[in-house]
């Protein structure tokens, strides 16, 4: 994390969070989601989201380099970017993390950070993903598209040997919620428990 965004959490302890903006797909790509693409759904590859509820891709290097270098996680599972004071949640259209396989089969993360395979999975739907050490804490990834051959390689060297999982059971086996926002609505939509008195 930027040291200019340790010191604006300590300056400002207290700024809301914010929830639904930003979005992570599946290729590594950041997407920012105004009020248009918010009211569209979803975030795109989330419960039903739409292309259109995905937003505006951001394609500014320095932007996406800020982001990468300040995004982290919560106790809860909950992924986000740390911008200044503000924690802004990201809606995660598959992982935390998009890996990305080399030619020679080195594993780095759509941020470019390299690390250390650990384990390979195989969703019903082809979907190949690794969970992989990341400055020494296990998580999770989907594999990029553009990258399964390099993974092919790999099984066929007998590097990895992939495990069959279900997609739906990722995210509570390995500890992400792919759409804090939605979280966040679910828990403000419940009725209040009463209170008994004695």
């Amino acid at each position: 994390m930027d040291d200019l965004v340790r010191q604006a959490m300590a300056k400002w302890p207290n700024v809301p969070h914010c929830y639904g903006w930003l979005g992570l797909d599946a290729r590594g790509n950041w997407y920012m989601r105004d009020d248009k693409a918010q009211a569209a759904g979803p975030f795109a590859g989330v419960d039903g989201g739409t292309p259109t509820s995905r937003g505006s891709r951001l394609q500014h290097d320095k932007l996406v380099n800020f982001i990468q270098r300040n995004y982290g996680h919560d106790d809860q599972g909950q992924w986000f970017f740390q911008n200044g004071p503000q924690r802004v949640y990201v809606e995660l259209e598959a992982t935390p993390y998009i890996w990305r396989v080399s030619e020679t089969l080195d594993v780095s993360s759509h941020a470019g950070q390299a690390v250390t395979v650990r384990d390979c999975l195989l969703d019903e739907s082809g979907w190949v993903y690794l969970e992989c050490l990341c400055d020494g804490e296990a998580v999770l990834g989907l594999v990029h598209t553009q990258d399964v051959g390099w993974v092919a390689e790999a099984i066929a060297q007998g590097r990895w040997t992939p495990r069959d999982v279900s997609r739906a059971e990722l995210p509570g086996r390995y500890g992400y919620m792919r759409s804090p926002a939605a979280t966040r609505a679910q828990v403000q939509t419940q009725p209040a428990q009463a209170t008994q008195h004695p």
